[in-house]
């Protein structure tokens, strides 16, 4: 009897039982890129707190988040992969485009997708060539053509100086070429400004600007480059509404610190901002005055929160899609990557999630692992110390990028002798 009951008990400690959904969050609230990475760790983790406190996770199976402290440090980015991606990881989000590039091979070898989200190599869009990166809503050339076209809309761009004031890294380099196509389509002047990390000094650069008086300045910064370049753009006068930063120059963060003098810089975004939205309520309710949330609770609606919540919600709604498609509720990061390439997000989702106008729709497939490409231009009001959407959602040139994206993502399948297709 005593056997039998050991054997029993042993098949029952042996048999299955529901697996948490995991989902690593390879962060980073250290170092001289804290200011930006905590706000969206926190909106990532929250969100996956909120489904597990109101909904039982994703389709009755909980979530499950191992954070994993990066400090935005390519080396450690990789080493917090391979630390966490044999706990089940569904799905990488790394916030870095050096760890992007590192771990592209291995999320592939390894059969895990992995989500950039309007970073990382933009060439990835083709998915017939990256079969597990994904870089929906949009991409970083996207971005360089929204920039563009904003400074278009407002007069004859024609002859006008331009200058790029760029993270000296793989992220700030990303939107060079594209750059360079336009002012030939164009017909301005692009002249290139780097600013090597983290970007505390960059007296020399805006001595620069000053000196040769560009029309405009866009900014591809991150951390505190970005406050740093603001402040030193008020200090030589430079006109704010002339300065439009990428939407990871677009936070709180970044222009705070400059008061009054920063009232009507400009940054991109491809979701929407603030809290006002019923989702955030729920937030409230079972993750903030429940005591839950990952961090102080103070960056509920920040720009940069929003985009972790909003990059969660893309990845539980993947998920969703692979429960669907699979028929299984504990889903293999092979079933992940299958819903990622069928997620469609359209405007009922987003209004039956909380989240009425947040975002543009857009739809995934094997030959579009970018999505539609939208972006619009927020302006931040330093009196009322809150950013505003001063357009709608805008498409970009995608005569130019999309060429530009066959003809690198070709280089890399050469490269790396991959055969190009859908499986």
């Amino acid at each position: 009897m005593k056997l039998t009951t050991l054997a029993v008990a042993a098949i029952m400690a042996a048999s299955p039982v529901m697996a948490d959904l995991v989902f690593p969050s390879l962060s980073y609230r250290t170092g001289p890129y804290a200011a930006n990475g905590i706000p969206f760790a926190d909106g990532y983790e929250d969100y996956f707190t909120l489904l597990n406190e109101r909904d039982g996770g994703i389709g009755g199976v909980p979530t499950k988040v191992i954070e994993c402290e990066t400090g935005y440090n390519t080396e450690k980015g990789v080493e917090c992969y391979e630390a966490t991606k044999g706990e089940g990881a569904l799905i990488y989000q790394p916030l870095s485009t050096g760890i992007t590039y590192q771990l592209i091979p291995k999320v592939t070898a390894d059969g895990i997708p992995m989500h950039t989200m309007g970073y990382g190599r933009t060439s990835a869009k083709n998915g017939e060539v990256f079969s597990n990166v994904f870089n929906y809503p949009a991409n970083y050339w996207d971005g360089a053509s929204h920039a563009v076209s904003h400074i278009m809309s407002l007069g004859d761009i024609k002859g006008k100086k331009i200058a790029l004031v760029y993270h000296n890294s793989a992220y700030g380099k990303e939107p060079i070429r594209t750059l360079e196509e336009l002012s030939k389509k164009h017909g301005f002047e692009l002249t290139l400004i780097p600013v090597d990390h983290p970007g505390q000094e960059q007296k020399s650069q805006w001595l620069q600007i000053r000196r040769e008086k560009p029309d405009n300045v866009i900014m591809y910064g991150w951390g505190v480059m970005n406050q740093v370049a603001i402040q030193e753009a008020a200090n030589i006068r430079y006109p704010m509404e002339n300065f439009i930063g990428i939407w990871w120059s677009g936070s709180e963060n970044d222009v705070l610190p400059a008061g009054d003098k920063a009232n009507g810089y400009k940054a991109l975004t491809f979701h929407n901002l603030g809290d006002d939205y019923p989702l955030y309520d729920d937030l409230r309710k079972y993750v903030l005055d429940a005591g839950k949330a990952a961090g102080a609770g103070d960056q509920l609606g920040t720009a940069l929160y929003n985009r972790g919540m909003y990059a969660a919600m893309l990845a539980a709604e993947a998920a969703k899609t692979a429960q669907e498609l699979s028929g299984e509720k504990e889903i293999t990061p092979a079933m992940m990557r299958d819903g990622m390439e069928a997620l469609e997000i359209t405007e009922a989702k987003m209004a039956a999630i909380g989240l009425p106008g947040f975002g543009p729709e857009f739809s995934v497939s094997c030959q579009n692992h970018g999505g539609n490409g939208l972006g619009a231009v927020a302006q931040w009001d330093a009196a009322a110390q809150e950013w505003s959407l001063i357009t709608g959602y805008e498409g970009s040139d995608q005569d130019v990028i999309q060429t530009l994206i066959n003809d690198d993502s070709a280089a890399f399948a050469t490269e790396a002798g991959i055969e190009a297709g859908c499986k």
